[in-house]
């Protein structure tokens, strides 16, 4: 099942399109604990979050990852989404620092967010 989902930072916002389909269970783990804030960081072209109130361990966990994919890192229990190549991509592939579970797609890609998101405060929440 397909869910709509917003990251408003400061005065923008991502659109999200987040799909139980390869990973239920962080899905639903994710979906149940909206809406939450976290602190934003880049690294590369991905967005990851601090520490998330999700909390489950690798389901279906993948490396590399597609082009808008948003995943769930287990290690850091933080939200990421990939925009494009992070500092350890090899060239054609987007890796992350270790396997995630993805759990939808970036809807509105504008990479300009890049610029912005870096130290600052994101809300995740339903779209209403």
């Amino acid at each position: 099942m397909k869910h709509s989902v917003q990251l408003e930072i400061e005065n923008s916002r991502i659109d999200l399109e987040i799909d139980d389909e390869f990973s239920p269970k962080t899905v639903d783990f994710f979906l149940k604990s909206l809406p939450f804030s976290v602190d934003l960081n880049v690294w590369g072209e991905e967005i990851y979050s601090s520490s998330s109130p999700v909390i489950v361990s690798e389901e279906n966990a993948k490396s590399p990852v597609d082009l808008n994919d948003v995943a769930y890192w287990p290690t850091g229990k933080a939200i990421c989404l990939f925009y494009g190549p992070t500092p350890i991509s090899v060239k054609g592939e987007i890796t992350p620092a270790s396997p995630v579970n993805v759990i939808g797609k970036i809807i509105s890609p504008d990479k300009s967010v890049l610029g912005i998101a870096d130290g600052k405060r994101g809300t995740f929440r339903l779209e209403k």
